[in-house]
């Protein structure tokens, strides 16, 4: 087991309290109890036990390497003083995350934050259940989160809801979609179709294409000749580059292309040069504002030598998370109740904030893609406190 501890400090994070991707798992092993000795969540010193799952030996050990370093530029930057923070190993399984997670506990925690998986982070429930320390998950995978697991990453759906209500708010009210017959690209479309109904939209048209097939063209034929209605089309396109270059020529050869139709699509296409693509230029997508990111990437390149992996934000805003949990009260308040504070918290990625159900709501940009970079078309909420009429 690979360990190490970080004295970590708080920052200036808490809006409450004083005052794509597709979703990535692992195979699920059968739960198993916490029986062993449970040490002191308290440093002799008097700080306070984080636990921080991440897979540090594997094939994603790049990953969990990039977002420990973020945690350790957490610590730089924040000047630490209530935490301890200890790195364990949960590797790529759920039964190596649930002995880290065993680990931590014999150890002594207050909180976890991790692992990464969905299927890991799913697999510590009954952990918890049995009396063990909360966790705050990186997973993206809705499906993993419950009381007392929260879900930190940024989930799709609330992807596709946030682009639909920028799009139905500059008039455009028919909708369609181009999606992989896959579990994401399924999921994408039933949140299309249910947020559109809500929004008093119409859905003209699916096509759900077989992912392995190199003849896109006949598909999306399909999908222009079942289109009904009239008025400006927006159409869902979920798919990570470089595939969406072969997803939109296959759009365009139909006679959907950007000039016609408004592309829109989720945080997969959140990554650099998707708009090397000539007809990936005006589309919509819904991700966090790229202009907070890039200070963090510019200080991660400056210490480390090297851009950050896309997750390492995760990392960077779970320590704060932890840092301002231990400020509420002498000893730290790590309980569901400050966890959830529904006026949320400030990180890297904006605000966001954990529903009781274990799921996370972000306040998410809609950006525009142009050229090699994105603009903001729609800035991203900066409180959580709806505006009242």
């Amino acid at each position: 087991m690979r360990q190490s501890f970080f004295a970590l400090a708080t920052a200036a994070f808490l809006l409450g309290a004083c005052g794509e991707q597709p979703q990535t798992s692992t195979p699920a092993a059968p739960p198993t109890t916490v029986k062993a000795s449970v040490g002191s969540p308290v440093t002799p010193s008097g700080k306070t036990r984080i636990a921080l799952l991440l897979p540090l030996s594997g094939g994603a050990a790049p990953i969990g390497q990039a977002m420990q370093q973020a945690a350790e530029m957490a610590l730089f930057d924040t000047g630490a003083k209530e935490l301890a923070l200890a790195a364990y190993d949960s590797g790529e399984s759920a039964e190596t995350a649930m002995e880290a997670y065993r680990k931590a506990r014999t150890d002594g925690v207050a909180m976890v934050l991790g692992p990464l998986f969905g299927t890991s982070a799913k697999a510590l429930a009954p952990l918890v259940a049995q009396g063990g320390a909360n966790v705050v998950s990186f997973s993206n995978d809705e499906s993993a989160a419950q009381r007392g697991v929260w879900i930190m990453g940024i989930a799709a759906p609330p992807q596709v809801r946030r682009v639909v209500d920028y799009t139905v708010e500059t008039g455009i009210k028919r909708f369609a979609a181009f999606a992989p017959q896959t579990s994401y690209g399924e999921q994408m479309v039933r949140t299309l179709e249910g947020h559109v109904s809500m929004r008093g939209g119409t859905m003209a048209g699916v096509e759900l294409y077989d992912p392995n097939s190199a003849d896109l063209v006949t598909s999306a034929k399909r999908l222009a000749g079942a289109l009904k209605g009239d008025g400006k089309l927006a159409i869902l396109v979920p798919v990570a580059p470089p595939r969406l270059s072969t997803a939109l020529s296959a759009l365009a050869a139909a006679g959907l292309d950007n000039k016609s139709v408004q592309f829109i699509g989720t945080g997969v296409w959140d990554v650099p040069n998707v708009g090397s693509d000539a007809m990936a230029r005006g589309a919509w997508y819904a991700a966090p504002d790229p202009a907070r990111r890039a200070d963090f990437e510019r200080r991660f390149v400056a210490t480390y030598g090297r851009p950050p992996n896309r997750l390492a934000t995760l990392a960077y805003d779970g320590v704060a998370l932890a840092g301002n949990l231990a400020r509420l009260k002498p000893g730290g308040d790590f309980s569901a109740e400050a966890i959830t504070n529904p006026n949320g918290w400030s990180g890297v990625d904006g605000i966001f904030r954990f529903l009781p159900d274990g799921r996370s709501e972000r306040a998410l940009a809609v950006i525009e893609v142009q050229g090699n970079r994105g603009t903001v078309v729609s800035p991203a909420p900066t409180t959580f406190v709806r505006p009242t009429n």
